[in-house]
């Protein structure tokens, strides 16, 4: 199994930077494979942002995310190494993603990351 490789990502000019406003791109058909048992894994990704100068462009995120059909990787590696990827490239100025995978088992599991770090809001003693 190859590594998915972030050179895929294409981008395009932000049309209003002067501007904060969120894109929403819905990815309801992901598939990636557990490394455990070598079962595939589906599920919805929702990455929502504020882009900076560029976005990311469409066809070139769905290439992107066709390369994990074949990775091998939990639930929890796959989310935080896409939103890095997305980061990496488009450089925004917030950043979620949302994976929402599939029951299996009778348990099902949504995966959370953001950038910037800060989903909890805490201070440095691990507090609210």
């Amino acid at each position: 199994m190859t590594e998915p490789s972030r050179d895929l990502l294409e981008t395009f000019p932000n049309p209003h930077p002067q501007r904060d406003y969120v894109i929403e791109t819905v990815c309801p058909e992901f598939t990636s494979v557990c490394p455990k048992t070598g079962q595939p894994d589906y599920g919805t990704l929702t990455i929502t942002y504020v882009p900076d100068h560029v976005c990311f462009e469409l066809k070139s995120l769905k290439m992107y995310l066709q390369q994990y059909r074949n990775h091998g990787a939990f639930y929890e590696q796959v989310t935080n190494d896409i939103l890095d990827d997305l980061v990496a490239v488009t450089k925004p100025r917030m950043m979620e993603l949302r994976a929402e995978f599939t029951a299996r088992g009778g348990i099902r599991t949504n995966v959370i990351a953001s950038y910037p770090n800060d989903v909890w809001d805490e201070d440095e003693s691990g507090e609210e």
